[in-house]
């Protein structure tokens, strides 16, 4: 099958091996300019060429009789799938209650303790049926599809036991397999709290050795996680259960300074993870030495959005040449599912050229996020996987500026054309 999209408006292409950083994430010279067309065979780019040139070559084909498709875009702007990179998609229960809580002056951790937060939704979780959880996070990411996300990478973390740690990683299989669905990369987080039953020091024995082996025999995640906060897993577990994970095989990722600078930077720097998300108290001085590890600053502006806090300064990553992208980090204290409504928060809010917002959540994403055919995405280029999305608008800068509806009129999902509105 062979896809011609025509007539296009501006492409944002990305086209590069390496992720964007300092000038190149607000370079011009990844915008093509009007009247291309974008040749998609099967799930890849083919060729990005003029209009004329692919009408020409699909009609030739066309009377030959080999299967195409071809869509008049009438100039609308192009840009790559969007990749959330760092969510929590399979969950159970509610906890809306909490944001009375939040407004009453109530912290994360004394509402924690006060049996809300992570300890609530394990709780409602463990006790909902796998059937309930998959259709919960199958509406998720129906959700995040149709404001452009093409990929996520979602956690466990909602069990903290090793069935129901396996149950979560099993749902999350289960929406990879369907192919209407944004793509999935599994992340085992069972170091995400402590459970009531248990201390610190023995939940970490836990997890290391009898979660971790399972997980590791199930082939169900490709990477770690830990939440290493002050109050949660401090920075000699964090190291412990990391390490551990990295001799099996996994990828690493961090939760790092949410709520302070808690140290995690450092420890992501000397252990060389693949991104340290969260970051929001993060010096400088730290996130400089991440970089010089290959370790990518993984901003998450829901979470301060929904907790009312500060927004870090994203301009000076670019200022310092650091790398880092942007997630939206759903979960049941920030329910938020839209790339472009994240975007909006930094481009609208803190003064961040869209185009850098873009980047953060297609090229540079998918360095932490990859495909799992291993193949380029976030980007629209030859060899790339076909995913992109056709905006409602002619101006790519759209994309992030419609914060209460998507900015997306149709996506193109592993080739195949979805929501077709033009």
């Amino acid at each position: 099958m062979r896809t011609v999209l025509y007539n296009c408006g501006p492409i944002v292409t990305f086209d590069s091996e390496i992720p964007l950083i300092g000038n190149e994430m607000t370079n011009d010279k990844w915008i093509i300019s009007d009247g291309k067309a974008i040749i998609i065979e099967g799930s890849e780019i083919v060729d990005i060429v003029e209009s004329t040139v692919a009408l020409d070559d699909y009609g030739s084909h066309k009377a030959d009789g080999i299967s195409l498709n071809a869509y008049n875009l009438n100039g609308r702007a192009v840009i790559p799938g969007l990749i959330d990179s760092h969510t929590h998609l399979v969950w159970g229960g509610d906890r809306s209650n909490e944001v009375r809580l939040k407004q009453q002056g109530k912290s994360y951790a004394e509402i924690a303790a006060m049996g809300g937060g992570i300890g609530a939704t394990v709780s409602m979780t463990n006790d909902s049926s796998k059937e309930e959880l998959f259709n919960l996070a199958r509406q998720r990411a129906q959700i995040a599809l149709k404001n452009g996300t093409t990929f996520i990478e979602t956690k466990s973390g909602y069990g903290l036991d090793v069935d129901n740690e396996l149950k979560l990683l099993e749902i999350a299989k289960l929406l990879s397999i369907d192919k209407s669905l944004p793509g999935i990369d599994s992340t085992w987080l069972g170091a995400h709290s402590i459970p009531k039953n248990h201390t610190i020091e023995s939940y970490t024995n836990e997890l290391i050795s009898k979660q971790l082996p399972k997980v590791v025999e199930s082939k169900l995640a490709r990477s770690a996680d830990v939440f290493c906060e002050p109050g949660w897993f401090g920075i000699d577990e964090s190291e412990e259960i990391l390490l551990a994970a990295r001799k099996h095989g996994l990828a690493l990722r961090m939760h790092i300074d949410e709520f302070c600078d808690g140290g995690g930077g450092e420890l992501a720097a000397k252990l060389n993870v693949d991104t340290a998300d969260h970051a929001h108290y993060t010096s400088m001085e730290t996130r400089e030495k991440m970089k010089q590890s290959g370790v990518n600053t993984g901003f998450l502006p829901g979470t301060p959005y929904s907790m009312g806090a500060d927004w870090p300064d994203f301009n000076s990553m670019n200022e310092k040449e650091i790398p880092w992208t942007i997630a939206t980090d759903f979960n049941p204290n920030n329910q938020i599912l839209s790339l472009p409504f994240i975007a909006s928060i930094l481009v609208q809010r803190c003064n961040v050229d869209p185009l850098a917002a873009l980047a953060a959540c297609t090229i540079n994403a998918s360095f932490t996020t990859p495909h799992e055919t291993n193949e380029r995405h976030g980007v629209i280029a030859k060899g790339a996987v076909a995913n992109l999305n056709i905006l409602q608008s002619h101006q790519w800068e759209s994309w992030c500026l419609s914060p209460g509806h998507s900015s997306v009129g149709s996506t193109v999902l592993n080739g195949k054309l979805l929501k077709h509105e033009l």
